[in-house]
C-alpha cells in the first residue's frame, strides 16, 4: 500500500472514531455541537482552548466528557485570589527516613495530569497565571531548577466568566497566545434548552465511555498533521493573518482600529484547525471556507481593539468578520 493509500485509510479510520466520539459528547453536551467540535479540534491539534461564558452552560461537564471520551487523565483547579503558583506545579518537602536522614521529595501537583481544567482562569494573580506559561508551551515545568515533563498528551481547558470581572485579573497576552482557540459558550436557544430539561431531570442521564485512549489521540494528532494543505489554503491563512496585523503592509485597513494583532502563533493555530475541522467533516484536506469559519475562535483573542475602536462601538467579532470577507470574498460567506 502507497503511502498517500495509507494515508488515507488512516483518516477514513479516524473520522469514525470521531464521529463516535463527536455523537457520545453531543448527547451528553446537548445542543452546543460547535463548541464541542472546537474543543475536540483544540485536542486534535494538540493545543489549547479557553471557554468563554458565563456560569451554568456546562463548561465544567464538557471538560469532564471529554476526558472520559478520550481516555485522559484530568485534574481541576479552582483558580481563585490566593491561589500559588506552587499550589498548581508541586513543591518538595524535607522527609525524614527512619535512619535519621533528611532528603527533599517533590509532591507533584494537579499539572500533571493529560487534560487540565483551570476553572474561573481569570481570577488567579497574574503571578499565579505565569505558572502556566512554560507548561503550556514547552509542556515541562521548572521546579528548583529541574526539569519536569508534562504527558504528552498535555492539554488545558480554562474557562473564564465574560461578564463579572471584579476581582478578577485580565490574562497576560503571552498566556492568551498560548491558547489554539478561543470557544465562546452562549445560551441554548428554546428547544434545546427544552431538550436539556427532558434529558437530565429525569431518572436516567446520558452514559459516556472511552472512546479513545492517550496513545490513540496522539497518533490522531499526528495523523492531523499529516493531512495535506493546499497553496490556495495557506495562501489564505497568510493573507488574513498579515491583514489583521497594524504595521504590516497589508494591515493598512486595521491601524486605526488595532493596538496589536496576531502574532506567527495565530497562523499555526489556523493551519492545525482547518485540518481538523476538515478531518471532523469527513474530508481529506481542507478549504479556505475552513479558514473563514475558524477566523474568530483562532484570531480573536490574540487582537486588542484600541481605545477610538471601542468608542466607536467598534467588536472584535465584526472587525474580524469585515477582514474575513475583505481577504476571502466569497468564501468567508461559504
Amino acid at each position: 500500500m502507497s503511502e498517500a493509500a495509507q494515508l488515507i485509510s488512516q483518516i477514513e479510520a479516524l473520522g469514525e472514531k470521531l464521529g463516535s466520539a463527536r455523537k457520545m459528547i453531543a448527547g451528553k453536551f446537548i445542543g452546543q455541537e460547535k463548541v464541542v467540535d472546537l474543543s475536540l479540534t483544540a485536542m486534535l491539534c494538540g493545543g489549547h482552548g479557553l471557554l468563554v461564558g458565563l456560569p451554568g452552560l456546562g463548561k465544567t461537564l464538557l471538560v469532564d466528557t471529554l476526558s472520559t471520551v478520550m481516555g485522559l487523565n484530568s485534574s481541576r483547579i479552582q483558580f481563585t485570589p490566593d491561589l500559588m503558583p506552587a499550589d498548581i506545579l508541586g513543591s518538595e518537602v524535607l522527609e525524614t527516613a527512619a535512619d535519621g536522614t533528611r532528603s527533599f521529595r517533590f509532591l507533584e501537583g494537579p499539572i500533571f495530569c493529560q487534560l487540565l481544567m483551570a476553572d474561573e482562569i481569570n481570577r488567579a494573580s497574574p503571578r499565579t497565571q505565569s505558572a502556566l506559561l512554560q507548561a503550556m508551551q514547552e509542556r515541562e515545568v521548572t521546579i528548583a531548577g529541574v526539569h519536569r515533563r508534562l504527558g504528552p498528551p498535555f492539554h488545558v481547558l480554562a474557562t473564564q466568566n465574560p461578564i463579572e470581572q471584579e476581582g478578577t485579573y485580565p490574562l497576560p497576552e503571552a498566556q492568551l497566545d498560548r491558547f489554539l482557540v478561543q470557544i465562546d459558550v452562549d445560551y441554548p436557544t428554546r428547544a434545546v434548552e427544552r431538550e436539556i430539561l427532558l434529558a437530565t431531570t429525569g431518572a436516567e442521564e446520558a452514559k459516556v465511555t472511552s472512546i479513545f485512549t492517550a496513545d490513540q489521540l496522539i497518533e490522531a494528532q499526528l495523523i492531523v498533521r499529516r493531512m495535506p494543505v493546499g497553496d490556495k489554503v495557506v495562501e489564505a491563512i497568510l493573507d488574513l493573518v498579515r491583514a489583521c496585523r497594524p504595521g504590516e503592509p497589508e494591515g493598512k485597513a486595521v491601524e486605526a482600529s488595532l493596538s496589536w494583532g496576531p502574532g506567527p502563533r495565530a497562523a499555526q493555530a489556523l493551519m492545525l484547525a482547518v485540518r481538523a475541522r476538515a478531518l471532523l467533516d469527513g474530508r481529506f484536506a481542507p478549504a479556505v471556507s475552513d479558514v473563514a469559519a475558524l477566523v474568530r475562535p483562532v484570531l480573536s483573542h490574540r487582537m486588542a481593539l484600541n481605545f477610538a475602536a471601542r468608542a466607536r462601538g467598534e467588536t472584535m467579532g465584526g472587525l474580524i468578520d469585515r477582514m474575513a470577507t475583505a481577504v476571502l470574498g466569497a468564501e468567508a460567506a461559504a
